[in-house]
């Protein structure tokens, strides 16, 4: 019988959704279902960082507790910033623009013009955050937008971009956090395209997601339709949080005091979807 291809998505969702995705996927190792060697990691935003940590080789309950044991100051910055400003102007884009490569742009013009912490601030947090800077041997694509063009680009190792840069691009919250440079061009978080980009995982026979936050408007046409085939096929499973991870997740995922309570929440999670994902994992 032939080895079946086994893809990890990794959504979006701010310090909570790195949290949540660390304390299920920990929970999961602790009920002998092993995802840390898939044949793809697929990683957005925030799970661009549980991508990057998964694969370095660092054991999950290390990462799970650095989220739930104290370990001294924090290096994180709090977001600040008015989440009803923020709202109504990506909703007066969504209005304005077509789902897609002009959407991805408007957005980004938005990104480069908004007043954020200075970027080797941010990168600082990027940089603290990762268990190792170095590529994983293992396939990890992490997804950005080019803020200038909204063209979607997907980072890999091959790239010669460093994995910090990488990560901090995928990250940059449009508004929130500043646009990364990276060979010249300033990129903005890869949940604009989608927050989980599960298509990019096509071709791929097994398929486990992890989505802590759904899409704020409608992809466009083309990538909607690949992701609802993508959904169809019966090896393909995606885990949402449940009413007590949404609980502990809250209104504002970009607090950084929300890390703990969704560790934890995840942890727990597991232990109620450990058979379903069993099933569809180690098949």
């Amino acid at each position: 019988m032939a080895t079946r291809k086994r893809a990890l998505v990794l959504g979006g969702g701010g310090i909570a959704g790195i949290g949540w995705e660390t304390g299920l996927l920990f929970g999961l190792a602790e009920r002998d279902i092993d995802v840390t060697a898939p044949d793809l990691v697929v990683g957005t935003s925030a799970g661009s960082v549980v991508g990057a940590q998964l694969l370095s080789g660092t054991p999950l309950g290390t990462l799970h507790d650095r989220h739930v044991l104290p370990e001294g100051e924090s290096t994180e910055i709090a977001a600040e910033f008015d989440a009803d400003a923020l709202m109504k102007a990506w909703g007066a884009m969504l209005e304005k623009h077509a789902p897609g490569q002009e959407m991805r742009a408007a957005i980004g013009s938005y990104a480069l013009a908004a007043p954020t912490v200075p970027e080797r601030a941010r990168r600082e947090v990027i940089s603290a955050r990762l268990t190792s800077h170095d590529w994983p041997a293992a396939d990890l694509r992490i997804v950005a937008a080019d803020a200038a063009t909204g063209e979607v680009r997907v980072f890999t190792a091959a790239d010669g971009v460093e994995l910090v840069d990488a990560v901090a691009a995928s990250c940059a919250v449009p508004g929130i956090w500043p646009p990364v440079t990276v060979d010249g061009r300033r990129y903005v978080d890869g949940g604009i395209r989608t927050s989980l980009n599960i298509d990019l995982a096509e071709g791929y026979d097994v398929v486990l997601a992890l989505a802590p936050v759904s899409d704020f408007g409608q992809p466009e046409a083309e990538i909607a339709a690949a992701t609802k085939k993508m959904l169809k096929r019966k090896k393909v499973l995606v885990i949402s949080p449940d009413e007590e991870s949404l609980a502990a997740i809250g209104t504002n995922p970009l607090d950084p005091a929300t890390a703990r309570p969704a560790a934890m929440a995840g942890r727990s999670q597991a232990e109620r979807i450990a058979d379903e994902v069993r099933a569809v994992w180690t098949a």
